[in-house]
């Protein structure tokens, strides 16, 4: 059984305090042991992310399970100036994402520049922001409670619990969120905390629990999410794809998922009903591998668009507690993280440690 629950919330509140150490604890994350799987996978040619690979699934799946981060904490990288990071801090980042696909990184002080934002983002590779819908002129989302009718609509403008999902499930094959960065710039009252979920790890689980599940979600008509329409204008079209791809030319896993439940088409199959079931159950009972976190001002999240969800949350505006995140989508993957990548050295190579364990 699978069993590593982890959560933790807030600027300090982390088990290993502020953080700071994660800058060196990766070396020596990815043992002489790690690196001889990752080896034999390069040699194998096959990708563990296909049914038909049965070997190289199950040794990418054992080095997975024991190189990913045991604790938020671990993922916490301290950044002194997040418009230009160090060479180890980048290295710390990289690494992290490598065995989690996502890091929480926190600035020695808070901002609202969004230029910084950009700046950090470019340092890993994130350059092509998807200028989606109410996103402002930059690229970058502001989310945070609007008055705004027609924002209102959307929960992401609201402080109501937002579902489980990746970012940019609606979008078409060419537009397709592999990035994507969070940003406290304030944090409000109460609430807000942010659940994690490793989509690679998801896969692991629906995969060892049947592995139809996975040819059932990776039909390209396993989900569709209808026409966006207001007033009788439609916005965007309905479109239709896979719950997981292979992409071809980096034999990376790509997820796009919603446990949203309006506005939602489903293909009426047994195995995909079955496997839509098994991961709402997965949220409901809750997952022994979930991160969780709170963001405080001058902290975020980069990752390669995992799963997450958002809990609901008080402004006090009185107080100076409004919650405003800065919201960036990207198309690149960051640097560095490719399964190509992550195949050939597991970690950056500056960082390849040379002693087993």
């Amino acid at each position: 059984m699978l069993t590593s629950k982890t959560s933790a919330s807030g600027r300090g509140c982390c088990s290993n305090g502020s953080g700071s150490s994660n800058v060196g604890r990766f070396v020596g994350a990815v043992t002489v042991r790690h690196f001889r799987v990752w080896t034999m996978l390069q040699e194998l040619r096959e990708n563990p992310f296909s049914l038909d690979d049965r070997r190289a699934y199950q040794a990418w799946r054992g080095l997975k399970l024991d190189a990913r981060p045991k604790a938020v904490a671990d993922l916490i990288i301290e950044v002194a100036d997040l418009a230009k990071p160090t060479l180890a801090e980048r290295s710390a980042i990289i690494s992290a994402c490598r065995r989690a696909n996502m890091a929480i990184f926190r600035a020695a002080s808070g901002t609202d520049d969004k230029s910084v934002i950009r700046d950090f983002g470019r340092a890993f590779g994130l350059d092509r922001l998807d200028a989606n819908l109410y996103a402002d002129d930059d690229g970058i989302t502001a989310l945070q409670v609007s008055d705004v009718e027609r924002k209102r609509d959307f929960i992401p403008y609201t402080n109501q619990r937002l579902n489980w999902h990746t970012d940019g499930y609606y979008n078409t094959p060419d537009r397709q969120i592999r990035g994507l960065m969070m940003f406290c710039v304030r944090d409000a009252a109460e609430g807000g905390e942010n659940q994690l979920l490793d989509h690679e790890i998801a896969y692991i689980l629906l995969r060892d629990a049947e592995p139809r599940f996975i040819e059932a979600l990776m039909h390209p008509q396993a989900m569709t999410i209808p026409a966006n329409c207001e007033q009788g204008v439609e916005i965007r079209p309905a479109e239709s794809g896979p719950v997981f791809a292979i992409e071809p030319d980096t034999g990376n896993l790509h997820m796009r998922y919603s446990a949203r439940t309006r506005n939602i088409v489903w293909r009426d199959d047994p195995m995909t009903l079955a496997a839509v079931e098994f991961l709402q159950n997965l949220w409901e009972e809750g997952c022994d591998y979930v991160y969780h976190y709170r963001l405080m001002p001058g902290e975020g999240i980069i990752c390669n668009n995992v799963l997450h969800n958002r809990s609901a949350f008080r402004d006090d505006p009185a107080s100076g507690k409004k919650r405003l995140m800065y919201r960036a989508r990207y198309f690149d993957r960051i640097a560095d993280t490719n399964y190509s990548d992550v195949c050939s050295a597991p970690n950056p190579p500056e960082q390849l440690a040379a002693t087993d364990a």
